[in-house]
């Protein structure tokens, strides 16, 4: 059975960094930036910790294709993304942290 993924964005609450991730578990994902379970990561170094932005793709290869994407884009286009799905720039961790697809 193939396995969908998530592409992901958390920032800092400054909003000065910004990080892109892809993931099969966002929930347990983003909670791990928070609580800096990997203490020594760029997102824990750079508290990056505020989820800003998602999308869901049924096939994980495509999750990660679309993260090489945004990666290699510029500061603007990533903002762009952010402003057009969340343009108040909340934290969408609330909103997620019960939704688990893959049971």
């Amino acid at each position: 059975m193939q396995k969908g993924g998530l592409v992901y964005i958390v920032c800092s609450p400054n909003r000065n960094v910004l990080y892109t991730g892809v993931t099969s578990d966002l929930a347990t994902r983003i909670w791990k930036h928070k609580h800096k379970f990997y203490e020594n990561s760029f997102t824990a170094r750079y508290n990056c910790v505020m989820l800003v932005w998602y999308k869901y793709f049924d096939h994980i290869e495509e999750a990660i294709a679309v993260e090489k994407r945004i990666k290699a884009g510029n500061r603007a286009k990533k903002e762009a993304l952010i402003n057009d799905f969340n343009h108040e720039w909340k934290d969408l961790y609330d909103q997620i942290k019960d939704i688990r697809i893959f049971d």
